[in-house]
C-alpha cells in the first residue's frame, strides 16, 4: 500500500499559487530525462531495422515522441482537479469506443481493435488504460479508508476493472485485457484492499481455468500449445518465438554490432519494429545493451514510486502509481513474450517501439504524473470532493 508520507518541503497553500513557469520548473526531470533516453534507443533500434535510413519509422517516431513531449508540459501545468473531474466522463466515452469498435471497427488479422476516422486511426483500448487509471483513482481519492476492503465498496472498483476487460476479450485481444486486469488489481492493492481478495480471485480463477480454456479462440489456445512447445510448429504459429529466441541467442554478452543483425537485416525477425524490437536491440547490443535497457525501464518506475510517496492525497498517489504500473506491465508482457516466458499476445516495448497510440498512452500518463507531482503538496478536502460530484 501506498505510504502516506508528507513532502517537508511543501506548504499547502503553496501549490495553487504557481505560475506557469514555476510549474514546469517544478517537474520531475529526471523522469523526463529517462524517457528521452527511452525514445533515443527506439529511434536508433528502428533506424537498423530499416537498413540505415530514418524512413520509414525512425523519423515518425521522432516526430510524434517531440510533440507528445509537448502533450507532457501542457498537460502537467494543468490543475490535479481537472482531471478528478472528467475522470469518469472520460471512463465512459472510452467504454462506448470500445463498445463501438464492436460495430464499426476495422478488422486486420482477424481482430477489431481500431476506429478509422478519416486518415486517423485509433486504437480506444490504449486510452481506456489511462481512463481507468484515473476512475480508480478518483474512486479511493472519495471512499473513506475504513470502507477500502468492504465487500460492497469493491463492486464498483471490479466493474469498473471488468467492463474493459470483457470488451478488449471480444476483440480479441487478451495482451491489452491482460493488462486491464492487472493494472486495475494492482491499483485496488495499492488503495487497500484485503490481500485475502486476491487469493480468493486466484483459487476462482483455477476453479474456472477449463472454461478458460473452452471460451479461448482458436489462434489463443494455438499460441499457449507453441508456447509449452514451440517444436510443434516451427514454421507456423511457432515461428515468432522460435527467430526471436535466435536473435536473443546470437546477441551474446555484447552483440553483433550496430546495424549487424542478421536476424532482423536479412527479416528472418517478425515485427521486427514493433512488438519484437527487444530481440532486435539483444542481437546488435547484447546482453549488456538489453541490461541498459531494463534499467532505464526501472529507474522510471523506481523515480515515479518516489514521486507518489511524495504526494499528500490519495488521488494523485493512485495516479501517479498507476502510469509506473502500465509502464511496468507493457514491459514485462512485452519482455516475457520475445523470450518466450509467456505466449505470444501483441504488446508492444513502450517508447521504443514503433506505434502511435502507445506512445501516446505512456505519454499522457507521464503528464498526469507531473500534473500530481507539481502539486504533490495541496491536500484535498471534502468540500472540494463534494463540489466535484
Amino acid at each position: 500500500m501506498i505510504g502516506d508520507s508528507l513532502s517537508s518541503d511543501i506548504t499547502y497553500g503553496e501549490d495553487q499559487r504557481l505560475s506557469v513557469g514555476q510549474k514546469l520548473l517544478r517537474l520531475h526531470w529526471p523522469v523526463i530525462i529517462v524517457i528521452c533516453a527511452l525514445a533515443g534507443i527506439g529511434v536508433a533500434a528502428l533506424y537498423s531495422v530499416a537498413d540505415g535510413s530514418l524512413q520509414p519509422w525512425g523519423d515518425r517516431h521522432i516526430g510524434r515522441f517531440v510533440a507528445l513531449l509537448g502533450l507532457v508540459f501542457l498537460i502537467s501545468v494543468i490543475p490535479r482537479e481537472i482531471w478528478l473531474g472528467i475522470a469518469y466522463p472520460a471512463y465512459l466515452a472510452s467504454l462506448l469506443l470500445l463498445v463501438a469498435v464492436l460495430f464499426i471497427g476495422a478488422e486486420a488479422g482477424g481482430a477489431k481493435r481500431w476506429i478509422n476516422l478519416g486518415g486517423l486511426t485509433l486504437q480506444p483500448s490504449e486510452f481506456m488504460k489511462i481512463t481507468l487509471m484515473l476512475a480508480l483513482a478518483r474512486y479511493y481519492q472519495w471512499l473513506p479508508k475504513r470502507l477500502v476492503s468492504h465487500p460492497l465498496a469493491l463492486v464498483v472498483p471490479c466493474a469498473l476493472v471488468g467492463a474493459p476487460v470483457a470488451l478488449t476479450l471480444l476483440q480479441p485481444d487478451l495482451g491489452t485485457a491482460m493488462i486491464f486486469a492487472l493494472v486495475g488489481a494492482a491499483i485496488l492493492f495499492l488503495a487497500g484492499v484485503s490481500v485475502f481478495y486476491y487469493l480468493a480471485g486466484m483459487g476462482g480463477i483455477a476453479l474456472a481455468f477449463p472454461y478458460i480454456w473452452a471460451s479461448l479462440h482458436d489462434y489463443q489456445r494455438k499460441r499457449v500449445e507453441v508456447f509449452l512447445n514451440p517444436e510443434t510448429d516451427p514454421l507456423g504459429a511457432g515461428y515468432h518465438i522460435a527467430q526471436s529466441k535466435i536473435a536473443l541467442g546470437s546477441g551474446g554478452l555484447s552483440g553483433r554490432g550496430y546495424l549487424q543483425g542478421s536476424q532482423a537485416q536479412l527479416d528472418f525477425l517478425p515485427e521486427k519494429h514493433t512488438d519484437f524490437i527487444f530481440t532486435t536491440i539483444a542481437e546488435e547490443w547484447g546482453f549488456i545493451g538489453s541490461a541498459v535497457i531494463l534499467v532505464l525501464f526501472a529507474v522510471l518506475i523506481v523515480l515515479l514510486t518516489i514521486m507518489a510517496m511524495r504526494c499528500v492525497n490519495q488521488f494523485a498517489r493512485l495516479m501517479i502509481m498507476g502510469t509506473a504500473l502500465i509502464v511496468f506491465f507493457y514491459v514485462v508482457i512485452n519482455i516475457a513474450m520475445v523470450t518466450g516466458l509467456i505466449p505470444v499476445v501483441g504488446v508492444p516495448l513502450p517508447l521504443i517501439s514503433y506505434g502511435g497510440t502507445a506512445m501516446t498512452t505512456i505519454m499522457i500518463g507521464i503528464g498526469l504524473a507531473m500534473s500530481a507531482y507539481v502539486q504533490r503538496g495541496q491536500p484535498m478536502n471534502r468540500r472540494q470532493l463534494g463540489a466535484l460530484w
